[in-house]
């Protein structure tokens, strides 16, 4: 009878280290889903994070093309005041002694 109480005792024992080891894994492979979840957060943030670089990029191209677009308008003005001067030197006097206010008028 003692013999059979040892074996069942160390089948006990047995049986009880390996669900410690069982235990243990499974801690393992929830620390390992943990750190594959982390994983998949900082890529999702380098996602946004580039998204917003990109954002940035097309904001400083669309000031780009609005400061070209003024540059075009101060460009196209100055054409205006050459051309003003040219009837100026034609004969007329710019609307300085006419009473001529631009306004056409």
């Amino acid at each position: 009878m003692s013999c059979k109480f040892e074996r069942d005792e160390e089948r006990e024992v047995e049986r009880e280290i390996e669900r410690g080891r069982e235990r243990e894994r499974e801690r393992e492979r929830e620390r390992e889903r943990e750190r594959e979840r982390e994983r998949e957060r900082e890529k999702e943030r380098e996602r946004e994070r580039e998204r917003e670089r990109e954002r940035e990029r097309e904001r400083e191209r669309e000031r780009e093309r609005e400061r070209e677009r003024e540059r075009e308008r101060e460009r196209e003005r100055e054409r205006e005041r050459e051309r003003g001067k040219t009837t100026c030197k034609e004969g007329g006097d710019g609307g300085q002694r006419s009473g001529y206010d631009g306004l056409g008028g």
